[in-house]
């Protein structure tokens, strides 16, 4: 089943149960996977699904960064319930201990010894991690790391 028909499906229940919230959300991620099957015009794989719901999921993460720094705690509340829907659609989030262990990894397998080779081993763990971490987690783990 491709992502866009669970999302129907979705979307029916939420319709039937009057959950505005679950709905909106819903209509938005599909949205989003429609806009971007018509700019590339083909059916998208899973590979491009992802990376179109971990964007949506990055959008919410800083946004949510940006309302607690502004004091705004109804539009906080909002982001989080939405981010709590998001995650249903994308893969199990990797834990800080498992992202640890592929940076490990993979700084070793490039021996990289200090910062300046960053770049090197984010190409290699980025693609092993995609829609499983969020960026800026891995970052930080990276930079720990390498130091």
């Amino acid at each position: 089943m491709t992502l866009l028909s669970t999302l129907n499906d979705d979307m029916k229940t939420a319709m039937k149960a009057k959950d505005k919230e679950s709905l909106s959300v819903i209509r938005m991620l599909k949205a989003s996977l429609q806009n971007e099957q018509i700019k590339v015009g083909h059916e998208l794989n899973d590979e491009e699904e992802l990376t179109i719901l971990s964007r949506e999921m990055k959008q919410r993460r800083d946004s949510l960064t940006e309302f607690e720094k502004a004091g705004r705690e109804d539009l906080v509340e909002k982001v989080k319930s939405e981010i709590i829907i998001v995650e249903k659609y994308l893969p199990q989030q990797l834990s800080e201990e498992e992202i640890r262990q592929i940076v490990s990894q993979a700084i070793a397998n490039t021996n990289a010894t200090s910062t300046s080779e960053f770049g090197k081993v984010m190409g290699v763990v980025m693609p092993q991690v995609k829609g499983k971490a969020d960026g800026n987690q891995v970052n930080a783990i990276v930079k720990e790391l390498l130091k």
